[in-house]
């Protein structure tokens, strides 16, 4: 079997058609070279060259393999330079787990700024919920996933990403819809679309500890496990709700928005991934990540909503 650095010799040799200049161009002297030219025809048992006292010219089974030479050494120094990246974290695959709502506004920004950024890392999007994420995680499903902060495992590595402001959606023909500022007693007995216990369990125990805190009592009609068919709802007048700022980008008609009472009160999302993997670009795409987004989510996005600046 032939030697890539035979092939290298022949390729070389085919381009300069003179031993003396190729030998140049290979650092070594002429008769290194021809043995390693000798070598190779004896491994292909073709003869590639025709050698006279004045010329080198190629054999037409010469001509053939000198393209298909060509096309190895460039496949060999490809493969080199990718198996270099990966190891450098700066090439590979990574699969990304997300919530409904961080694909509302924060994802888009976080995966457009990768590609541009971080060009030979293949990025793959899985939208779940983050009980869901976090068993990925585990499993090793999934690399990376933007998730609420629900358990504290010690095989899982997590870093604040954003805090996002609750806000109260209603719709626009409702009563307060024109009110600069709702009090909680306004909500007393208000029919209220909330997350389910299970699905959404995070917002479920948000807006319940919300409204203990502030005394209210308000009725549940519906239990709902995605932010944006709770406002589709909203805007049917089946109630109102309250939902994570960054929902306000989602194009509803009829849905006002307002802030809550309690300023602080938000929303965590985190950036998870597995203390223990052997992926470099995971570790590349999350120093990235936390690098361009950590802290400075919540400030991006009021200064790009008008609405959302008005409100907080």
């Amino acid at each position: 079997m032939f030697e890539l650095f035979q092939l290298r010799c022949f390729v070389t040799l085919a381009e300069e058609l003179h031993f003396g200049r190729a030998a140049a161009r290979l650092f070594m002297t002429q008769p290194p070279l021809s043995r390693q030219i000798q070598l190779l025809e004896h491994a292909l048992s073709v003869k590639l060259l025709e050698r006279t006292s004045r010329s080198v010219r190629l054999t037409a089974a010469g001509q053939v393999f000198y393209r298909d030479a060509q096309s190895i050494l460039r496949h060999a120094e490809q493969a080199a330079v990718l198996a270099s990246r990966i190891e450098k974290g700066e090439a590979g695959r990574v699969t990304v787990g997300f919530t409904a709502v961080a694909g509302y506004d924060l994802l888009p920004r976080v995966i457009s700024a990768a590609q541009q950024a971080l060009p030979h890392i293949d990025i793959v999007l899985k939208e779940q919920v983050s009980r869901e994420q976090l068993d990925g995680l585990s499993s090793g499903a999934i690399d990376i996933g933007f998730v609420r902060p629900l358990v504290n495992d010690k095989a899982i590595e997590q870093r604040l990403l954003m805090r996002d402001p609750l806000v109260l959606a209603l719709h626009a023909g409702h009563r307060m819809a024109r009110k600069k500022a709702v009090r909680p007693e306004d909500l007393q007995d208000e029919p209220f679309i909330m997350y389910a216990p299970h699905e959404g369990k995070y917002f479920y125990d948000l807006v319940v500890g919300l409204f203990a805190a502030s005394r209210i009592q308000t009725r549940h009609v519906q239990h709902i496990g995605q932010t944006h068919t709770i406002l589709g709802l909203v805007r049917g007048g089946v109630g109102l709700a309250i939902v994570p700022a960054s929902a306000m980008n989602l194009p509803f008609r009829d849905v006002v928005f307002k802030p809550v009472w309690q300023s602080d009160i938000f929303a965590e999302l985190n950036l998870a991934w597995r203390a223990e993997h052997n992926n470099p670009a995971v570790d590349t795409m999350t120093a990235f990540v936390l690098s361009r987004f950590q802290n400075h989510a919540l400030d991006r996005h009021k200064n790009d909503n008008p609405q959302l600046h008005q409100l907080i």
